[in-house]
C-alpha cells in the first residue's frame, strides 16, 4: 500500500505544478499588464505544462491498471469531466504549439487572444478535475 501510495502522490505532484505552471503562465502573462514581449517563452512554459498534464494524466489510469488491474470505475459526471480535460488539455497544447511557432504572425491582439483563450483552458480542466476528483 506504501508504494501505491508515493506513486499516486508523486503523479499528483507533477499534475499539481503542471495546473499552476499553465494557468499561472497564461495569466501572468496578461495581467495585471500584459506581458506579451515575452509571449514565446510563456507559450513554451505553457506547452510543457499541458504536457506534464497529458502525461500525469495517462498515469493516474497506469498506476490503477498497475496495482489493481483495471482502470478505476468512474460514474458518468466523473467521464464526463475527464472527457472535457482530454479535450482541454488537447486544446491548450495545440493552441500553445501553435503560439509558440506562430505567435510572431499574429500580433499583439492576436497574442493576447491566444492568452486569454489558454487561461479560459486552464480554468475548464480544473473545474472539470474538481468533478472527476470528487465524483470519482
Amino acid at each position: 500500500m506504501w508504494q501505491e501510495n508515493l506513486a499516486y502522490a508523486l503523479v499528483q505532484v507533477v499534475h499539481n505544478f503542471g495546473a499552476v505552471a499553465l494557468l499561472g503562465g497564461a495569466v501572468f502573462a496578461l495581467w495585471p499588464v500584459s506581458r506579451l514581449e515575452y509571449a514565446r517563452a510563456f507559450a513554451g512554459l505553457i506547452l510543457l505544462a499541458w504536457g506534464a498534464q497529458i502525461a500525469s494524466g495517462a498515469l493516474f489510469g497506469a498506476t490503477s491498471l498497475y496495482y489493481y488491474g483495471e482502470t478505476p470505475d468512474l460514474s458518468r459526471v466523473a467521464m464526463a469531466a475527464l472527457g472535457v480535460k482530454v479535450v482541454a488539455a488537447a486544446a491548450g497544447f495545440l493552441l500553445a504549439a501553435a503560439c509558440l511557432l506562430r505567435g510572431r504572425e499574429w500580433g499583439r491582439a492576436g497574442v493576447r487572444r491566444c492568452f486569454r483563450a489558454l487561461a479560459a483552458l486552464g480554468v475548464v480542466a480544473l473545474t472539470a478535475a474538481a468533478f472527476l476528483r470528487w465524483f470519482s
